[in-house]
């Protein structure tokens, strides 16, 4: 088992490289011990599956793991991640994992790993658990914790069906990439009366049409085409474990989540004066400024589920949300990500006003903004590379830099230039914006000449 697979806010890897269903067994024994650590048996816990190939073996060596140390597991079976979290918050778990990795490729699987009402395990917490495997100092019990199957799926969908009321009946395409989100839309969105056209519902784990990950403009191009041929109102895509979420209008218009935040934010501000709302330091400016217009408090944080969760939790905030995709939502909910429940909302919003996302935005400020980019650097150069890429730019502008996450240059134009490392895969992430496009290339070139004179970077 290799360490770099315990990440910041989750456990992830190549499978039979970085590690095997064996090495999840002893993941599913720390788990468990952690767990120990702050409350005494009995203690249950909820474990559920993405549509990867291994995601069966793997998660059947965890549950095993967990039992071996006294935990009883109610197995959930195939599940996207805010399934999980549902079940967790809804049937007062002690905790929760969901066996996924996300959007990356094929290869790759990890672990989602919650607490009780589904507060992510992350940072530190993940490193406790890292360090409970490396010393095998595992809390066994004679009295093995026992497997029950269960489901939750009906209630999350009455739940979500309680916070959303769609008036019209708009037509939707949805692409789920063949992720595990295939296995919900089609019977959830019918209930809600939305005439939905479905694209690559099948759940597949070798994801066969497309990555499932819809942030990236190259993999909503079949979505794009489906909606012109059917004239449908709205295109919705999903990630490979259900817990981001991506838009396209019936221009074939794909939009970036923080754009989508200010939408969710003015909806929520019309009921809530003062909410607070927490987003990710790659979003565009406007979002803090329209949060701040309209009487909101915006909160930036360090990009990651788990911290965008966690930052939640702390101020106590309405909404959240990151450029990635994930929308987390605790007005009458329980403050997770869901990508469903995001989707829902977003459709209201935008089939009840009658108008394209473009035109609800048309009175925004005009800033251009680059979608994210990411450079390839290995795993074991990347933390390195990035303190050095730090030092560089805080000396440089001693008075304008942001270090919450990567570092972010905030010049006093408005324009704003962020590079960071990311969590979960072999690359460095950097987003720019300006009110030029002529300023905005200039900003994004001097980051881009800098990051050039590393060897270890691939362009």
């Amino acid at each position: 088992m290799r360490d770099h697979i315990f990440r910041a806010y989750d456990i992830r890897g190549i499978v039979g490289q970085d590690f095997d269903k064996n090495d999840a067994r002893l993941i599913g024994m720390a788990y468990a011990t952690y767990l120990k650590k702050n409350k005494k048996l009995p203690l249950k816990v909820v474990v559920g599956r993405d549509g990867r190939v291994h995601s069966p073996e793997i998660h059947k060596a965890f549950m095993l793991g967990v039992c071996e140390c006294g935990v009883d597991v109610y197995d959930i079976g195939l599940s996207a991640s805010p399934l999980m979290n549902f079940s967790v918050c809804y049937g007062d778990f002690d905790g929760g994992v969901n066996i996924t990795a996300s959007h990356n490729p094929k290869d790759y699987n990890g672990f989602k790993l919650q607490k009780k009402h589904a507060h992510s395990i992350f940072g530190e917490q993940i490193a406790e658990i890292a360090e409970i495997v490396k010393n095998e100092d595992f809390s066994k019990e004679d009295k093995k914790g026992e497997i029950i199957e269960a489901d939750f799926v009906q209630e999350w969908y009455q739940k979500i069906s309680e916070l959303v009321q769609i008036k019209l009946k708009p037509k939707v395409v949805v692409d789920a990439g063949n992720g595990v989100m295939g296995a919900f839309v089609e019977d959830f969105f019918t209930k809600i009366g939305v005439d939905i056209v479905p694209l690559y519902c099948e759940v597949d784990g070798n994801f066969p049409n497309h990555e499932a990950n819809p942030e990236e403009e190259e993999n909503l191009y079949d979505l794009k085409q489906k909606i012109a041929e059917e004239n449908a109102d709205l295109g919705i895509a999903f990630d490979g474990d259900g817990d981001r979420v991506g838009v396209v209008d019936k221009n074939g218009v794909h939009y970036s989540a923080d754009l989508l935040l200010i939408l969710l934010a003015r909806d929520l501000l019309s009921r809530h004066k003062g909410a607070k709302i927490v987003y990710d330091l790659k979003a565009t400016k406007v979002l803090d400024d329209e949060v701040r217009k309209l009487g909101g408090v915006a909160i930036p944080c360090k990009t990651g589920h788990s911290f965008i969760e966690g930052k939640m939790t702390e101020e106590k905030a309405l909404l959240g949300g990151e450029v990635s995709g994930h929308l987390f939502f605790a007005e009458d909910y329980y403050g997770f990500d869901d990508a469903l429940l995001g989707a829902c909302k977003l459709i209201q919003i935008i089939a009840d006003s009658g108008k394209t996302p473009t035109e609800l935005l048309t009175d925004l400020p005009k800033t251009y903004v680059t979608p994210e980019m990411k450079v390839k650097i290995k795993e074991s150069h990347k933390f390195d590379v990035m303190d050095r890429i730090i030092a560089h730019f805080t000396e440089k502008y001693p008075e304008k830099f942001l270090t919450i996450d990567g570092v972010k240059i905030d010049h006093d134009d408005g324009s704003w230039g962020i590079v960071r490392a990311s969590n979960t895969s072999a690359y460095l992430t950097l987003r720019f914006e300006a009110r030029s496009t002529e300023r905005l290339e200039e900003i994004k070139n001097e980051f881009l000449d800098h990051l050039k004179t590393y060897q270890e970077i691939s362009f």
